[in-house]
């Protein structure tokens, strides 16, 4: 019977050990690496004035439609009480123009009346031509008066039309004093503190959803069959003692353009100089920062790897 060579089994078991290992660690090698980023909102400022009120905090959490704040409405209040004076003298321009109106309506029926009367006279031969003619020439001055006064009647009211639209304007501008927070999300910075001046477009605070972060990384022009949008990816930071965080995303974009390898980024195969970016969401529990290095797997070679002696663990964070 053939002896079996312990150094024999042993050398074999070595290899395959060794063999396994080093195909688990291809498995665990990224498809691709990124940095997180959040998506960023600018709020600015809609009104002039002085931040009479403005509290906010760097890391306060926002609520959407929140009151933050608010601008000085003094001057808008001046500004207000002068147009509603001017709405004022327009009225009684306006009422005073249609009791003017009245008065040659009421003497143009007087000589209406009275031309009706020359015409018969002028019939009879009571009366002469001139007489008529000068009747007929004050009907006409009278015309003429009632439509000046009637245009008059329609710039008034046009007037008016203007002021009213000013009132709405200056009503917008006291909606505005009032900060309202236009979305969810974490104050990231704070540009300007309460009592400064400010004027509308100029930057308030930063805002961010942290909540959803985002993984810019990078693949390779080959990797591009490997993924799709809405694909479900698995997605690694660095954990403690050198561990690997794992938690699911989801593709939201990949780029239809290729364009050099970023110098802060190592792509799987290093001859590749152009790489396609890709954005991955991915829920964050906190522990997810705004520039922290993140890795993509495309979901193969993860499960079971906790359970091989020599490589790092895994944690993963369900969903």
């Amino acid at each position: 019977m053939k002896r079996i060579n312990l150094k024999t089994i042993l050398l074999t078991g070595t290899v395959i050990i060794s063999t396994i290992l080093s195909c688990t660690q291809q498995e665990l090698e990224a498809d691709a690496y990124g940095n997180f980023e959040a998506r960023e909102i600018i709020v600015p400022s809609q009104a002039t004035g002085i931040l009479n009120s403005f509290t906010i905090k760097e890391g306060d959490i926002l609520k959407v439609g929140e009151k933050v704040g608010w601008v000085d409405t003094t001057r808008l209040f001046l500004q207000k009480k002068q147009l509603f004076a001017q709405i004022k003298t327009i009225n009684t321009k306006y009422l005073g123009s249609r009791a003017e109106i009245s008065v040659l309506e009421a003497e143009k029926s007087n000589l209406t009346r009275e031309k009706k009367r020359f015409e018969k006279l002028l019939a009879d031969g009571a009366v002469t031509s001139k007489q008529m003619d000068d009747i007929n020439g004050n009907l006409n001055v009278l015309n003429k008066k009632i439509n000046a006064v009637r245009t008059q009647l329609k710039s008034i009211l046009a007037e008016k039309d203007v002021v009213t639209v000013n009132i709405d304007m200056v009503n917008d501008q006291i909606v505005n004093s009032i900060i309202l927070n236009p979305e969810s999300g974490t104050v990231l910075e704070k540009y300007l503190e309460q009592y400064e001046i400010v004027v509308p477009g100029k930057a308030l605070y930063k805002l961010a959803d942290l909540n959803n972060m985002i993984l810019k990384a990078y693949i390779s022009e080959p990797q591009l069959s490997e993924i799709e949008l809405q694909q479900k990816v698995n997605v690694l930071i660095d954990g403690i003692n050198e561990d690997k965080i794992m938690f699911e995303g989801i593709v939201i974009w990949i780029s239809s353009e290729a364009e050099f390898t970023p110098k802060i980024i190592q792509t799987r195969e290093e001859r590749v100089n152009l790489v396609y970016a890709i954005k991955v969401r991915v829920k964050n529990d906190g522990r997810i920062k705004i520039g922290m290095p993140g890795e993509v797997r495309f979901k193969k070679g993860i499960e079971g790897v906790e359970g091989v002696e020599g490589i790092k663990g895994i944690k993963t964070i369900e969903r």
